[in-house]
């Protein structure tokens, strides 16, 4: 360890992937700082947020993604995300051609069906970890793993079966550190990830995957204020994977579709989305849908129109849905169905309630490493100050001044 310490004084060489994020986290500085990002890396258009052209570039793209992400290279984490790269990217994949492996390396290890499952089992541990603690719980720790074990993967020789598995699986995994990155906030960064995870299930030919991928880009732009772009992005999605789309799926895009058309004020539209995806949700079969759908079913997709409900100051409708969307094994997720409740019940005019049920989701969300859930905690902080102070108000602020994320919302601005 000696030797490589003075070789990086020397200047003979760099700390890798493995040391350089070691060596922030000791010194408490920034990869920028400690001068561990070259001026080659600087330029390879990481802050472009661009589609790849091809699959060989989608694997260069990605691990400079996942190098530039673990050595937390400022520039990106604080990147803005880019509305044409949006449009780019789904009108690329609605067009695209027949898809193609990239071409065989000669030097590159063997990788075979046993190593997509063992990255397949790694990003499912990640996804619970995620699901139970948060986006910004483990974020970084799986970022490690994709950086250090996936690419030599993607880089390696494989057959065309064992490649559309193993970009598939990577597309999905590519896609929860964009889910872990959004709920972390860093919103440029988590759009470069869904973009590079597009291009990967185009690769792979995984059409439903690639529709569920538009997906999360609505969520994402519905939650930053990109409403037109948000509906677009879920009809996108549910006409891109038409032929191959199952019920669980089109339930899914009709709800993204429904919560940005409830944030432009389009009632009549938002319901109509919402009754496709009830009637959608109905006909499914669990045996013929994906594995990594089964999450949505009807108490998420009541979660949803209880964003809906409230969003069009239907508080009524929106406590009925919000009071179904519980479901007892998602975290982070009953968080935020309990914060619309809450939400619901403060603009019907009961701040005893409202009051009640935000210190449920408190209680319930005091594990959670979110910065999303901080965002609904600010906004509904907001809301509550404008309500008034009253007895059970002040009783409120008084009980919660202590937990962690409400601490956290007094110093998040609500757009």
């Amino acid at each position: 360890m000696k030797r490589r310490i003075a070789s990086w004084e020397n200047g003979h060489s760099a700390p890798d992937d493995f040391y350089g994020p070691l060596l922030c986290e000791a010194y408490d500085l920034t990869a920028d700082e400690l001068g561990l990002n070259h001026e080659g890396e600087r330029d390879t258009g990481l802050l472009d947020a661009g589609y790849p052209e091809s699959p060989e570039g989608a694997i260069e793209a990605v691990g400079q993604l996942w190098r530039a992400d673990l050595n937390r290279y400022e520039p990106l984490l604080q990147a803005e995300p880019s509305e044409p790269a949006w449009n780019e990217a789904s009108l690329r994949w609605l067009v695209a051609p027949e898809p193609a492996v990239p071409r065989q390396r000669q030097n590159g290890m063997r990788v075979g069906l046993g190593d997509v499952g063992a990255i397949k089992t790694t990003a499912d541990m990640f996804a619970e970890l995620d699901d139970r603690f948060g986006g910004d719980h483990a974020r970084h720790a799986a970022i490690q793993y994709l950086s250090t074990e996936v690419t030599p993967l993607l880089r390696g020789q494989y057959t065309e079966p064992v490649g559309r598995a193993l970009f598939s699986t990577v597309a999905e995994a590519t896609l929860l550190a964009g889910w872990m990155s959004y709920d972390a906030c860093r919103h440029g960064l988590a759009q470069r990830y869904f973009l590079q995870a597009l291009r990967l299930a185009q690769d792979a030919n995984d059409r439903r995957l690639a529709g569920s991928i538009l997906s999360a880009m609505s969520h994402q732009a519905t939650f930053l204020g990109r409403y037109t772009q948000a509906a677009t992005l879920a009809r996108a999605a549910l006409m891109g994977i038409s032929p191959v789309a199952t019920p669980t799926l089109r339930a899914q895009f009709h709800a993204m579709e429904a919560r940005a058309l409830a944030r432009t004020g389009d009632i009549r539209a938002c319901e109509a989305a919402l009754s496709a995806a009830t009637k959608a949700l109905e006909s499914r079969n669990n045996d013929d849908e994906p594995e990594w759908i089964s999450y949505f079913d009807e108490a998420e997709l009541a979660a949803e129109a209880a964003h809906c409900f409230r969003d069009v100051n239907s508080a009524r409708q929106a406590v009925a849905h919000a009071e179904n969307a519980m479901s007892g094994s998602h975290v982070r997720s009953d968080f935020f169905a309990t914060m619309v409740l809450a939400d619901a019940h403060l603009r019907a005019g009961d701040s005893e309630e409202a009051c009640r049920v935000a210190l449920d989701a408190l209680d319930l969300g005091e594990q959670l490493k979110s910065a999303r859930c901080v965002s609904y905690l600010a906004e509904f902080r907001q809301n509550l100050a404008a309500a008034g102070s009253s007895a059970d108000v002040l009783t409120f602020t008084e009980q919660v001044r202590e937990h962690r994320l409400w601490i956290a919302s007094g110093d998040r601005v609500v757009v």
